[in-house]
């Protein structure tokens, strides 16, 4: 019983913070999803490949072309024919991409300073640690 009880507060802890980024997203026009691929693209090294970015966000290819369409038309990133292989597309993001992508990090920080406003530093850190735990034994 305890452990669902748990695991439901998990579930909620979660859903406000996910409903606390929202709100912040919403005026700088991205939903959480843009936001994800706009953090994968501003943290890698190189342009990545469509395929790669899907990985990476642990979505199916398909999936990302509605996403990638969207941050294209907003300037945010621009396709390019990948050279080391015509038939594969490169993701690049553009500076007004990684300035969105850093607003977007700072809204999220920002929910979850909100969110975990109540608890302490050391309680953070605990929770933080329990939580990496928790993490660590699927990677």
């Amino acid at each position: 019983m305890a452990e669902k009880e748990l695991a439901e507060l998990l579930h909620l802890v979660g859903r406000r913070l996910r409903h606390g980024y929202v709100r912040r997203l919403e005026p700088i026009g991205l939903n959480p999803g843009q936001a994800r691929a706009l953090r994968v693209l501003a943290d890698a090294a190189q342009p990545l490949r469509m395929v790669r970015l899907a990985d990476e966000l642990r979505i199916v290819p398909r999936s990302l072309t509605p996403v990638v369409d969207a941050l294209e038309s907003a300037g945010l990133v621009r396709r390019e024919v990948d050279p080391a292989s015509r038939r594969s597309t490169l993701v690049l993001i553009t500076p007004e991409g990684r300035r969105l992508a850093d607003r977007a990090r700072h809204a999220r920080r920002e929910a979850g300073q909100e969110l975990f406003a109540v608890l302490t530093e050391e309680q953070r850190d605990q929770l933080r640690d329990l939580l990496s735990l928790v993490e660590e034994q699927f990677g």
